[in-house]
This record gives C-alpha cells, sequence and structure tokens, in this order.
C-alpha cells in the first residue's frame, strides 16, 4: 500500500479516536432519531403502556434502555415517578404521564396543588418552550373514573382545566390534558351509526368535557378492547373480526344506515365513537372533529380454560401483530378513511401480581425479565420492536427453572442430544460465565437450531423458553487489533469496570444473525460477523446484561472503519 493511502487510514484512526473521545455527545443523536421515528410529527404511531405489578421490574435506567433496545418511542405511565421519568429521559421516548385516581381530589379542588404538580412532575421534564418537544408527550388524568371510580367525577374535569391552566401558564400549553374513557360510556355501538354516550353521562360530564378538549386541542382518551366485544357478544362477533383477519365479504359487518363495511371490530368500535361524539356536536380546535387517541388495547395470552378460552397466545400474537400493522399502513376507519388513530399496546410487561380473573396477569407482550410472552410478527411495520421475531428465534434456560433440571436437560442435549457442546468446554469462547444455566442455554439453542426450531425442540421437561432476544456476546475478531487502543485509554463498561471484554465473552450462539460464515484465512479459523439493523439497535443482552450506549456507538464506527484498516496487514506494524 502506497503512503498516500496509508496516510488516509490513519487520518480515519485519528477522526475515530476523536469521535470516540466525544462517545457522550453521540448518544443524543440517536435518541432524536429514534424519536422522530415514533411519528412525533402528526403520523399514527404504536406505544405501550407500562404498569408497574410486576415481580423483580427492570430497573428505572435498565427499562430506559430496554424500551431503546426494542425501538419503542412511545409509552404511557400511570403514575409521575420522578426516577422513571428521569431515566426515560434519555431513551428518546415520549411518555403519556398519569394522575391517579387516588390525587384527583386534591388537584380538582385546589389550582395552586395542580400548578405545584405541574412544576415537580412536568417542568424538569419538558421542552425548554410550548415548541420544543420534551419527554412528556401528554397527561392523563385519572383512568376510566365513570366506572373506576365515579364518586371523582365532579373534580375530575376541574382537575384537567387546572392542570391545563398551569402548563399554558408555564409556556407548555403544546402538552394535552385529557382522561382515559372506557370504551362503556359509548352505548349500542353495533352499528357504529347509532352509537350514543351514556345519557347519565352525557350532558353533565362528556359534553363539557369535549369543549374543553376542543379549546386546548387535546385529544378524546379511550380504552378500547375488541377483546372484551367479543367477549361480551354471545357469538355474534366472529373471532377473526376481532383479530383483524380477513372475512368472507358475506360475514362482514355491514352497517345498515351507512352501508359501510367493517373488516374489524377495532374500527367498528372507533367509528362508534366518532358518531357518539358527533351527536353531541362537539368539534376540535379548528372546527374539525374531536381527535381520538386510544390509550390502551390488546389481548390476554393466557386465561381460565373455561371461563376465557380465546386467552390464548396465538389470539395475543395475532391481534396485537395485526394491530400494529393496521395502524402503521394509516387507512383509517371506513367513516373516517385515512385519519388514523395513535394506539398503546396494554401492556410492556406481564403484571403478575395483579389480582382478578386469570387473564389479568397476562397482557404483557414480555415477561418481567424482558423475554417475550410470544412471538409478535411485525415485518415491515415502522421499525416497531427491534427483536423482530419473524425469522429469528433462540432457546435458552428458563430463569425460574430448578438448577438440577437444568443440569440434567444439558447433559442430556450434549450426551444422548448429539449437541456439539465443545464451545462451553473450559478455555472455549462460551465458557464464561461458568455458571449452569448460561452454559445450559448455548446447549439448549445448538439442539434447538439443529432441529430446525421444530415444536417441542425447546422444551426440555420444561426448563427451556424461546426467546427472540439475541443472547450472544461478541466482538468480531478484525476488531482485536483495537483492544491495544482500547486498553491505552481504559476504556470501561457497565459490566468489566477496567477492560475491555474479550476471549471468554466474545461467544455467539449458533442460531445468531452474527454468525454469517466461518472462512479459512492464512490456515486459522475466522468469523464474520453480519450485523442486521435490528442488531444495530442497543441489543438486550440476556447473559451479560445490557449492552451500554457507548459500547454500541464503539462497536458501530468499528464496524465502518476497520474494514479498510485491516486491508492492509503492515498497518500496525
Amino acid at each position: 500500500m502506497g503512503s498516500r493511502s496509508r496516510g488516509r487510514h490513519l487520518l480515519l484512526l485519528l477522526l475515530l479516536l476523536h469521535l470516540l473521545s466525544l462517545h457522550s455527545s453521540l448518544l443524543v443523536p440517536w435518541a432524536a432519531v429514534s424519536a422522530a421515528g415514533g411519528g412525533g410529527s402528526g403520523d399514527p404511531y404504536v406505544g405501550v403502556t407500562i404498569g408497574t405489578a410486576v415481580t423483580n421490574l427492570l430497573s428505572p435506567s435498565d427499562l430506559a434502555e430496554f424500551l431503546r433496545a426494542q425501538r419503542i418511542t412511545h409509552v404511557r405511565l400511570y403514575d409521575a415517578d420522578p426516577r422513571m421519568l428521569s431515566a426515560l429521559a434519555s431513551s428518546g421516548a415520549r411518555a403519556i404521564v398519569g394522575v391517579p385516581n387516588d390525587e384527583l381530589l386534591a388537584l380538582g379542588s385546589s389550582p395552586a396543588t395542580a400548578s405545584a404538580w405541574v412544576a415537580r412532575r412536568v417542568l424538569p421534564y419538558a421542552g425548554s418552550n410550548s415548541s420544543t418537544p420534551g419527554l412528556i408527550a401528554a397527561i392523563a388524568v385519572g383512568d376510566e373514573v365513570p366506572t373506576a371510580l365515579p364518586s371523582a367525577l365532579p373534580v375530575l374535569l376541574p382537575a384537567i382545566q387546572s392542570l391545563a391552566a398551569a402548563l399554558a401558564a408555564a409556556n407548555l400549553s403544546s402538552i394535552p390534558v385529557s382522561t382515559p374513557l372506557p370504551f362503556s360510556v359509548v352505548l349500542d355501538p353495533f352499528p357504529p351509526s347509532q352509537a350514543f354516550f351514556n345519557q347519565s353521562l352525557a350532558k353533565s360530564f362528556i359534553l363539557p368535557l369535549l369543549s374543553h378538549l376542543a379549546n386546548t386541542s387535546a385529544p378524546l382518551m379511550l380504552n378500547l378492547y375488541p377483546y372484551y366485544s367479543m367477549m361480551q357478544s354471545n357469538g355474534v362477533i366472529p373471532l377473526d373480526n376481532a383479530l383483524f383477519k380477513p372475512l368472507p365479504p358475506s360475514l362482514e359487518m355491514v352497517d345498515p344506515n351507512t352501508l359501510l363495511h367493517y373488516t374489524n371490530v377495532f374500527d367498528a368500535m372507533l367509528d362508534a365513537v366518532h358518531v357518539a361524539v358527533k351527536n353531541l356536536n362537539a368539534t376540535g380546535g379548528g372546527g374539525g372533529p374531536v381527535p381520538v387517541l386510544v390509550t390502551e388495547t390488546g389481548w390476554p395470552s393466557y386465561g381460565d380454560r373455561r371461563a376465557e378460552p380465546y386467552a390464548t397466545r396465538d389470539n395475543a400474537d395475532a391481534y396485537n401483530s395485526n394491530l400494529i400493522k393496521h395502524v402503521t399502513d394509516k387507512p383509517g376507519t371506513p367513516m373516517r378513511p385515512g385519519a388514523q388513530a395513535s394506539v398503546y399496546i396494554y401492556e410492556l410487561f406481564n403484571e403478575d401480581l395483579r389480582p382478578g380473573p386469570v387473564s389479568e396477569a397476562n397482557w404483557g407482550l414480555f415477561h418481567g425479565n424482558g423475554t417475550p410472552v410470544y412471538l409478535l410478527h411485525v415485518s415491515g411495520a415502522g421499525g416497531f420492536l427491534a427483536n423482530d421475531t419473524t425469522d429469528r428465534t433462540f432457546c435458552i434456560a428458563s430463569d425460574d427453572a430448578d438448577e438440577k433440571a437444568v443440569q440434567a436437560a444439558m447433559d442430556w442435549a450434549c450426551g444422548p442430544g448429539r449437541t456439539d457442546c465443545t464451545a462451553i468446554q473450559p478455555g472455549q469462547g462460551c465458557y464464561e460465565p461458568n455458571d449452569v444455566r448460561s452454559h445450559a442455554s448455548f446447549a439448549f439453542d445448538s439442539y434447538y437450531q439443529s432441529q430446525g426450531k421444530a415444536a417441542g425442540s425447546c422444551y426440555f421437561q420444561g426448563v427451556g423458553m424461546v426467546t427472540t432476544t439475541d443472547p450472544s456476546e461478541y466482538i468480531p475478531p478484525q476488531h482485536c487489533h483495537f483492544l491495544l487502543i482500547a486498553d491505552a485509554f481504559r476504556v470501561k463498561t457497565k459490566y468489566n469496570e477496567n477492560k475491555w471484554p474479550t476471549g471468554h465473552d466474545s461467544c455467539i450462539f449458533p442460531g445468531s444473525k452474527l454468525l454469517s460464515n466461518v472462512t479459512k484465512s492464512d490456515g486459522a479459523n475466522t468469523t464474520t460477523a453480519q450485523t442486521s439493523d435490528a442488531e444495530g439497535s442497543a441489543i438486550w443482552r440476556l447473559r451479560t446484561g445490557r449492552e451500554t450506549g457507548f459500547l454500541f456507538i464503539l462497536r458501530w464506527l468499528l464496524s465502518l472503519s476497520m474494514v479498510l484498516i485491516t486491508t492492509n496487514s503492515n498497518f500496525w506494524t
């Protein structure tokens, strides 16, 4: 290589080192890009709700990292916990923060209390002015108050008005204030054209609420569940209609008054709300209709077999996957084509501590430890959920399985199961961390992949579980030259405080997209890494912890630069 080429590579290396010295400032643009991708400019988006009745809930900082890894840019919180908001501020997400029902009386009876609440819970996390978006996307005052706490209805609207006034006084009138209502306030919703609001609430509460929402450009928030509508229809609503699955034209619901065809229950429920609002002559700030924001919708993945037969993983997968596609395709409803409402899926994690029917604890997309409850199929849905599960799954040891049972299953996999367990032997790349679950996870996944991910191949007497998160921890060999430089700068990571992860930490699971092929070069085996768009985010690491933002940026920069740097073996000499 000539001196000119070598000079270019030296310049590239110096530029790389300069960028690394500024790594903390590089984190902000990534968050901004993520937020922009969530449809913050008026496009419909899909968010998730986050409940906290979860055993061993992730810490706020880990939760923020998890959201970033999954490319989730919109969340709904049921309170305004400062620790959670502080952590989410760096995640790139925007949050609807909630006012719990038990705080309504104080806020509704005292404007000063509302102003203090805004100063303490909103101002630290809002943009610098009303035109600069911050973490807080909206405020949800109470939750389903007409049915959950009807005694608080007299103070609900005053609380909303006081909070809106406090935000306006702080130059934050761009943050809307509303209250999530249950769909049960809409009566006679099928067919949609004859729907109307509960008469006992319409004039006394809903009409004044709609007028306030129209004057402040705030949405009507609704919790909308086709699951419950189907369950309560006594067989009138077909399951496929509730799951967004296509039906023959003869089975589609047709509104006899408008002759509009409804291919799914979700759109029919939305149009029922539109009709009920129109019947009260409530209009938006520009004279148009008050927009609707679906603050909860979803499907349970498990329930009582007799009382809740449709609460299954397959149905939950079908509903939420099809919902995501439906929203991102932006079709709108038959009554309002093109005017697609944004939605929040209920919920991110299974809240295993919730009382009530079995299904109450099984609405989540993920278990509390971050592994998926079921496999969503969301390819092409705008990047929502980085762990696109259409064709990539792994088998690992279940967190709550008995260790002796895990050991026995691993012994079977590496013995009669004929799994290649060389990588977890002493001195090999997957030996560390040296514990039963880590070794078993590698053995389980090796068997699972060798069987073509066939049904039952991840069972292992109940101690195996399927996940869509790549458990690998890997640094490509072509980056190893950089270890000398990294060591000179004493690069620190969360899980290895004083050195770069090397040797035993370079473990690639058999199903990982990081492992594309193995070739021979100069008589030695060289693993070539290949990173997909989904892997490019800060992927959640089950075995060794989460990847830090700095480590992700470092790998990204290296993957761009080392291709050129390593083309000349004499460069480093």
